[in-house]
């Protein structure tokens, strides 16, 4: 009898550790099928969608797909080790719960992320200004975006403070319009300012004809004429049309003997008197009587 029972015994013990070895090799099975569908499924997503989305909206779909897929076959390879998850579902509702009074600040950036990927008011390539920060828009994940600027930092901006911020993107549209604050002094012929000014323009092969620049006089400055001047060029060569810009047109002013004036100052003793006169004196010669 004895021995019977311990047969019996023996072979429980067996089938409860060929069940727990079966039940973990389908565990691992389902893992690994999990990962082969969910890199198949971000490959499907990209084919089928890549020309229809945007690169943001396409990561954030496929990520969707791809996570949703993992954690499908995760479960199932959890309830095949014997997992309760009656139990776990009721922790995880008290632990939610929690986390929500505790998470106030990620839900509302959570919610901003939301936006701004429906909204499309930021691409990732765009070089965009927000608050005092330009860069360039690496990643728009629903927390937070993250920048890199133009001297290689990166900057990660919460995206509740985003969608709050004034945004300016620099690199929405092909052409940008290049404006150059120019003075003149006072003396100068303004007819033949203008014409040199515009031939300057008319030299560069940068600046595009259509739209046609522009020459504003802007009034009477403290020590010189002011002029804006507004030229349109293609987005990527707008630092080098600014650059030669001022470049040539100084070099066009000094041919011509154009002064574009520094800020200078006369002292007055009253309204109606000459300037006051100014002497220079020798550090040999007598100092003058004080008076």
């Amino acid at each position: 009898m004895a021995q019977f029972l311990t047969t019996v015994q023996t072979w429980l013990v067996d089938q409860v550790a060929s069940e727990q070895f079966v039940g973990l090799l389908r565990a691992v099975l389902l893992v690994v099928a999990g990962l082969v569908l969910a890199r198949l499924s971000r490959v499907a997503t990209v084919r089928a969608l890549g020309d229809r989305l945007n690169r943001q909206q396409l990561m954030l779909i496929r990520r969707t797909v791809s996570y949703t897929i993992l954690i499908l076959f995760l479960i199932s390879a959890m309830r095949e080790l014997g997992f309760d998850f009656g139990v776990l579902l009721g922790a995880a509702g008290i632990v939610t719960l929690a986390l929500g009074f505790a998470s106030q600040t990620s839900m509302s950036n959570l919610i901003s992320g939301l936006f701004m990927i429906l909204e499309r008011s930021l691409e990732i390539g765009d070089v965009v200004r927000i608050g005092s920060t330009t860069g360039e828009v690496l990643t728009i994940d629903l927390l937070s975006t993250k920048l890199r600027t133009f001297d290689n930092l990166l900057v990660r901006i919460p995206n509740e403070t985003i969608v709050k911020a004034e945004i300016t993107t620099l690199t929405r549209f092909p052409i940008r319009r290049v404006n150059v604050r120019i003075g003149v002094a006072y003396k100068e012929d303004l007819k033949r300012v203008q014409e040199v000014i515009l031939e300057v323009v008319d030299r560069n092969p940068l600046c595009l004809e259509e739209p046609k620049p522009i020459l504003i006089a802007q009034g009477f400055g403290d020590s010189s004429i002011d002029y804006l001047l507004g030229v349109w060029a293609k987005r990527e060569n707008f630092l080098e049309v600014r650059n030669r810009l001022q470049r040539e047109i100084k070099e066009t002013f000094d041919q011509e003997g154009i002064e574009i004036p520094f800020p200078q100052r006369s002292l007055h003793a009253g309204s109606a008197t000459e300037p006051l006169p100014v002497r220079l004196v020798a550090a040999d010669s007598p100092q003058p009587p004080n008076i």
